[in-house]
């Protein structure tokens, strides 16, 4: 059984606001209409971010729209869905949160090639105004040099 299709939904809002310290992929406990509207990628993690609650890691704020067939047994948009984790990555992550201004964010959300319901978490550290604007000048730089080989 191979899906062809693959989803990803991305957070671009994420490395321009932070600068991202560690990556890790973990896997998400969802319902049976989250995962459909998954696969119709019919989800935003703009918004959200992840946070420990009684020793395990939550994501909060993860819109999943209401599955478009769903009956009375459809789940709630923006509830708190539980991530997987191994427990040494979880006391990792919870040491290194304590650290002032680090936050847990996620980066991408994907379905694998096994139809599991994977996200890409980074530990990140929010950017300083100048910061952001040092990358918005290199971006500029970039683009107007691409411009200057593609007429040349």
């Amino acid at each position: 059984m191979k899906i062809e299709k693959t989803v990803r939904i991305l957070n671009k809002r994420a490395r321009f606001e932070y600068e991202i310290l560690e990556e890790v992929e973990a896997g998400m406990v969802l319902t049976g209409t989250e995962i459909k509207s998954l696969r119709m990628s019919k989800a935003s993690i703009t918004e959200a971010f992840c946070q420990f609650i009684e020793g395990e890691l939550y994501i909060i704020n993860m819109m999943i729209d209401e599955y478009k067939l769903g009956t009375f047994y459809n789940h709630k948009t923006k509830r708190e869905r539980k991530l997987l984790l191994h427990k040494r990555e979880l006391l990792k992550f919870e040491k290194k949160l304590k650290d002032a201004g680090n936050t847990i964010i996620p980066l991408k959300l994907y379905i694998n090639h096994r139809g599991k319901a994977k996200i890409i978490i980074a530990l990140g550290r929010g950017k300083k105004l100048f910061d952001k604007r040092e990358a918005i000048k290199d971006r500029e730089n970039k683009r107007n040099l691409d411009r200057i080989l593609k007429k040349s």
